[in-house]
C-alpha cells in the first residue's frame, strides 16, 4: 500500500524512445555481448542456437526501421505482426519502435476471423506475416512476408533511433473488452521506464543475469520480462522456438546456465509434474519469476521444497504490466503476490464510489496513479471505455484486493466477469457471442469453473434450441465451433447444458452462480 499521492519513482526524460533506451547503451558499451539467444532444439549443443550480440541487435533493429520508413511507414503508423515465435518478431517490434511506428504484436493462436478484427479495428498499414498465418489484407495495406523479413532490413543504413517523446505511442496490444469485443491499449515510449520498479522490486536483475522466459515472442509478458527488461539492463535473454513439452524447459535452464526463469503458474506446475528436478543442475538459478494468474501456496511450497529456490509473484495488467510483487526486497508472504514496487502509488478504492484510499484489511477496487509512467496513454478509440477505468487521478482494473498492515495486498478475483485463462485476459461476452451464433444455442453464459484447488476452467453453460433433437445436447459441435472462430485459450473446456441460467430481477444473467446451476 502506497502512502504518497502520486508516482514517487524518477521520471522518464521529456525525449525518449523506448528501443534505443533497450539497445543502444549496451551496443556502445558491451556490443560483444550476448543479447539474445533463440533456442530451437533443447537438446542440441549452446552452439546451434540462434546468437545476437547487442552490436548486431542495435544494428538489425536500426536497419529494420529504415527498410519500414522505405516502404512508406511515417511515425504513427501501426504494424500488425502475426507471426510465428521466432527473432524476426522481436526484430520487427523494436524496429517499428526505432522508427516511430507502433507495432501491434497479435497471438499466434488468433483465428482468421479476430486476426482481421484487430486489423481493422487498428488501421494498421501494414500487415507482417508468417507463411502458415496468411489472412486477406484489404486495399491499402501492405502486407511482409516471411521471405520478406531480411530484405526489409538488407542492404539498408542503420537510420538513427527516432527523436519521440515520452508520451509519444510506441506500441498497441488488444485485451478483451467490456463489450465482448478485444479493445486496444497504447502504450507510450515510456512505458519501458515505467518498467524500473520492477527491475529490483521482482525480478532482482542484474547485468550478468541469464534470463530464460517461456512464453512466445508475441505475448506482452514475454515482450516486456523476456526481451525489454534484460536488454535495458544488459543482461541475456534465452527464448525457446521448439516443441513446447513440459520437459525442454529444465533441460533449458541447466544448459543455458539461466539465472532467472520466468513462466505462468500453469507451466510451473506442469514443470514439477513431468520432471524430476533434482536430476539436472540448477546451481545456477537465483529464483524464479511468474505471473499471468494467482500463484497458489500449494505449488509455491512444491517448487521450494523440490529447488530451493525462491519464486516471486507479480501482479499486473495490460495497461499498466505489474506493480506489485515479491522480491528479495519484499519477501515472500505466503498467499500474497507481495507489496506495491518502489515509486508506485497504488492504493484500494471502495467499490462504488470516492478518491479515498481504504485503510488496511478492507476489500476495494485496486487502483493505480494515472502519474505512473507505466500506465497506458488510452483505449484505442474507446473513449466511452476509457471513461469507466478513471475515477479522478487513479486508474481502476476491476481487481477486488485489500492490503494488510505491512502492505502486502491480498488478490480477491475480479468486480467484472472477466476471466484469466493461462494468463490471458478473456471477456465472457466474446466467447458467449461466438457460441450465440450456433443454430443449436437458445442462450449462453460463459464463466471460470474451478475444477481442482490449482485450476480453473472456462465453461460455458447452454440452453439448447431444441434438446429433443439427435444433437440438441451433443457439445462437440459447440467446441467445434468455439475452436473455429476463437484463440484455443478462450475456447471452453466445458459445456454445460441446463434448462435456463440464472438471473437477477432485472433479468441481467447472474455469472457467479452458473457454477452451482447443473441440471
Amino acid at each position: 500500500m502506497s502512502h504518497q499521492r502520486r508516482y514517487a519513482g524518477e521520471l522518464p526524460p521529456a525525449r525518449f524512445n523506448m528501443a534505443r533506451y533497450c539497445l543502444e547503451s549496451q551496443a556502445r558499451a558491451t556490443p560483444d555481448k550476448v543479447a539474445l539467444r533463440v533456442v530451437s532444439d533443447a537438446r542440441a549443443p549452446v552452439t546451434d542456437a540462434e546468437c545476437w550480440t547487442y552490436r548486431q541487435l542495435d544494428d538489425a533493429v536500426r536497419r529494420t526501421a529504415t527498410g519500414l520508413r522505405r516502404r512508406g511507414l511515417v511515425p504513427g503508423a501501426r504494424i500488425m505482426i502475426r507471426m510465428g515465435n521466432t527473432s524476426d518478431y522481436a526484430l520487427l517490434f523494436f524496429g517499428a519502435i526505432a522508427a516511430g511506428c507502433v507495432p501491434l504484436p497479435s497471438s499466434a493462436q488468433l483465428t482468421e476471423e479476430e486476426a482481421d478484427f484487430l486489423l481493422a479495428d487498428s488501421g494498421a498499414r501494414l500487415l507482417a506475416l508468417s507463411d502458415d498465418l496468411a489472412i486477406q489484407a484489404p486495399p491499402g495495406v501492405q502486407v511482409l512476408g516471411s521471405a520478406d523479413m531480411a530484405a526489409l532490413r538488407g542492404g539498408n543504413e542503420p537510420l538513427d533511433y527516432a527523436d519521440t517523446a515520452a508520451d509519444d505511442p510506441a506500441f498497441l496490444i488488444y485485451t478483451s473488452g467490456t463489450t465482448g469485443q478485444p479493445k486496444g491499449v497504447l502504450h507510450a515510449q515510456r512505458s519501458a521506464w515505467g518498467r524500473r520498479p520492477m527491475y529490483q522490486g521482482w525480478y532482482g536483475i542484474r547485468p550478468d543475469d541469464v534470463v530464460l522466459h517461456a512464453g512466445a515472442f508475441n505475448w506482452t509478458y514475454t515482450l516486456g520480462v523476456g526481451l525489454t527488461d534484460p536488454w535495458a539492463n544488459g543482461a541475456t535473454a534465452v527464448l525457446y522456438n521448439g516443441p513446447r513439452a513440459a520437459t525442454v524447459w529444465p533441460m533449458l535452464m541447466e544448459k543455458f546456465r539461466a539465472t532467472l526463469f520466468a513462466a505462468v503458474p500453469g507451466l510451473y506446475r506442469q514443470v514439477l509434474k513431468y520432471n524430476d528436478l533434482r536430476a539436472f543442475d540448477l546451481s545456477n538459478l537465483r529464483h524464479g519469476l511468474t505471473a499471468g494468474e494467482a500463484l497458489s501456496v500449494a505449488l509455491l511450497e512444491q517448487w521450494r521444497s523440490i529447488t530451493g529456490k525462491e519464486l516471486y509473484e507479480a501482479l499486473g495488467m495490460s495497461e499498466c504490466s505489474t506493480y506489485v510483487s515479491s522480491s528479495l526486497q519484499a519477501p515472500v508472504k505466503l498467499g500474497s503476490p507481495g507489496q506495491a514496487q518502489q515509486g508506485r502509488c497504488v492504493a484500494v478504492l471502495p467499490v462504488d464510489d470516492g478518491e479515498e484510499p481504504l485503510p488496511p484489511g478492507e476489500i476495494g477496487l485496486l487502483a493505480v496513479h494515472r502519474s505512473d509512467p507505466g500506465l497506458m496513454l488510452g483505449y484505442w478509440n474507446r473513449p466511452d471505455e476509457e471513461a469507466l477505468v478513471y475515477r479522478g487521478d487513479w486508474f481502476i482494473g476491476g481487481d477486488l484486493a485489500h492490503f494488510d498492515a505491512d502492505g502486502y495486498l491480498y488478490y480477491h478475483g475480479r468486480n467484472d466477469d472477466v476471466m484469466n485463462a493461462m494468463g490471458y485476459r478473456v471477456s465472457p461476452l466474446e466467447v458467449e457471442h461466438c457460441l450465440s451464433r450456433h443454430p443449436a444455442v437458445a442462450e449462453v453464459a460463459v464463466t471460470e469453473l474451478r475444477v481442482r484447488e490449482e485450476v480453473s476452467v472456462i465453461a460455458a453453460f447452454v440452453v439448447p434450441r431444441d434438446p429433443d433433437e439427435p444433437d440438441g445436447m451433443d457439445a462437440a459441435p459447440l467446441l467445434a465451433h468455439a475452436h473455429a472462430h476463437l484463440a484455443a485459450y478462450k475456447c471452453p473446456r466445458e459445456i454445460i447444458f441446463v434448462d435456463a441460467l440464472p438471473r437477477t430481477a432485472n433479468g441481467k444473467v447472474r455469472r457467479r452462480d452458473l457454477a452451482q446451476w447443473r441440471r
